[in-house]
């Protein structure tokens, strides 16, 4: 399969890609844990049924170290005993900001305050733009079949 466009063929459409993509690094610049920046981006992606994503994302956890049980666990995070309540509010928030349409809310307030009880206003800032990022960045490529299969851990790093 391959992918319906490349953004690089064209030098507008090019710029403003890499200038979104140095606006995730910076983002992944921010103060939340790598781990836990790992997890969410596999979360969102799995949500959004954004493929290459969650290779990506699959193979950079694993070659950052995390193990292979928290990984398959993910998408079943809420029964899982192996996330901490930090990793788990996360884990809430970022379903919630992801799934909009589905819960009429958004963010519920219960969800927030969780959140807040395990990250400052700096790392709930991080975590809400990495969110939103994830977001974007799974809508681009999932409008794009990007084809999935083939990432090498650091790749894009």
């Amino acid at each position: 399969m391959d992918a319906r466009l490349d953004f690089f063929t064209d030098a507008k459409p090019g710029k403003a890609f890499t200038h979104l993509m140095s606006a995730g690094r910076a983002i992944k610049e921010l103060p939340l844990p790598a781990a836990t920046q790992e997890l969410l981006a596999l979360r969102v992606s799995q949500i959004n049924g954004c493929a290459v994503c969650v290779d990506m994302h699959t193979k950079e956890a694993a070659a950052a170290g995390e193990s292979a049980t928290r990984l398959h666990l993910v998408a079943a995070w809420r029964e899982a005993t192996v996330f901490t309540e930090a990793e788990r509010a996360a884990l809430e928030l970022a379903e919630e900001g992801t799934r909009v349409a589905d819960a009429a809310g958004g963010v519920g307030d219960e969800v927030w305050a969780r959140a807040a009880r395990h990250y400052d206003q700096e790392q709930l800032k991080a975590l809400v733009l990495f969110v939103s990022f994830m977001n974007m960045v799974n809508r681009l490529n999932v409008i794009t079949r990007q084809p999935a299969g083939n990432y090498v851990a650091g790749q894009f790093h």
